[in-house]
């Protein structure tokens, strides 16, 4: 069934005009009225729907029973990306969205090729932030991540408490990691997780010394260095299908 996010209150027995784009998109699927749908605002849970009437550039639906579903995994994990080149940060936020990331934070490192700020930042964040309310629509999560503006490392570091609170717990992405991934309890001990992985660079080494003074523990994915958006998915991937995120 078709899902859309709108970012306005819902609730059961209202007739909605939707937003603009949202009508646009119904009509690319060719939708009639009368046709079911499903709505979400990001705030959990979903509604039935049922488009009511269908202009050219316009849609109301009239919105029916609220269902309590959720696809979140058991635990918050955020993800500090060293920001790539080209188009790969925007297919590395999709797919880590898809894999149960609750919250990104592009991070600016001394090795990234791509700088952002001012005006560019804003509008990259903005793009950002659409395109994970467009993963949320396709892989059926309800509730929706956050991206924030982008950020330099250190800067970022010094605003995080000095150590991991209880149940929280740093991970650095590093070639040089002594500590393997399988390491890790084999259970979910962590409400909170928070990732950080450098650009296609890495992280320079008096980076990764000042995320580790941070409470940041280095591991190692295997014998092999993986690009920095492969390493994101992998991790993503790997915790899912350690911790119960599937």
């Amino acid at each position: 069934m078709p899902r859309f996010f709108v970012d306005m209150p819902l609730q059961t027995g209202d007739l909605l005009a939707l937003p603009e784009e949202v009508a646009r998109h119904i009509q690319v699927l060719r939708l009639q009225p009368g046709d079911s749908l499903t709505l979400f605002n990001g705030q959990g849970g979903q509604y039935d729907a049922r488009l009511a009437e269908l202009g050219k550039r316009s849609a109301t639906v009239e919105l029916g029973a609220f269902v309590a579903v959720e696809a979140e995994p058991p635990y918050r994990i955020t993800l500090a990306q060293g920001i790539a080149g080209g188009d790969k940060m925007d297919w590395l936020i999709e797919k880590a969205i898809e894999l149960g990331a609750s919250h990104i934070v592009p991070i600016g490192t001394a090795r990234a090729v791509v700088r952002l700020t001012g005006e560019r930042a804003a509008r990259r964040q903005a793009h950002w932030q659409a395109l994970i309310a467009a993963a949320c629509e396709q892989c059926g999560r309800n509730r929706v991540p956050q991206v924030e503006p982008p950020r330099e490392l250190l800067p970022w570091l010094d605003a995080l408490p000095a150590a991991p609170g209880e149940g929280e717990l740093r991970l650095m992405l590093s070639p040089r990691g002594a500590q393997p991934f399988d390491s890790l309890p084999k259970k979910a001990p962590y409400a909170a997780v928070t990732v950080l992985i450098g650009p296609e660079g890495g992280l320079a080494p008096e980076e990764e010394v000042a995320a580790a003074a941070c409470g940041f523990t280095p591991i190692a994915l295997g014998p092999r260095v993986l690009r920095t958006e492969t390493a994101g998915i992998a991790v993503l991937a790997a915790l899912a299908a350690r911790w119960g995120g599937w």
